[in-house]
């Protein structure tokens, strides 16, 4: 569990694997679909996901430059815990 949550624990970290999901996204379709994330704490938080192999990142040399990101099936395997998450609020912030 520590080492799941040294990967995967931060505020935004869930969040980002969540947004991305089975699809690639640009660095700007991540950004608009998590509004209140600034572009410097999402350009770290990628960049830690790609490193732990949550994460894959590709750059286009093009101009302008184009990167997207998708997850891989490391990053995949999380989305069924993720969708469990988000049932178990719904679950209890109903009865609230």
């Amino acid at each position: 569990m520590t080492r799941t949550m040294a990967t995967i624990g931060s505020k935004w970290k869930p969040i980002i694997i969540y947004a991305l999901g089975e699809r690639t996204l640009r660095f700007g379709q991540i950004l608009v679909r998590i509004e209140i994330i600034s572009k410097k704490v999402l350009t770290d938080q990628l960049k830690e996901l790609e490193e732990d192999g949550i994460i894959n990142r590709i750059a286009y040399k093009e101009i302008p430059p184009r990167v997207e990101y998708h997850l891989t099936e490391k990053g995949l395997e999380l989305l069924p815990i993720l969708n469990l998450m988000t049932l178990w609020n719904a679950k209890y912030s109903e009865q609230e």
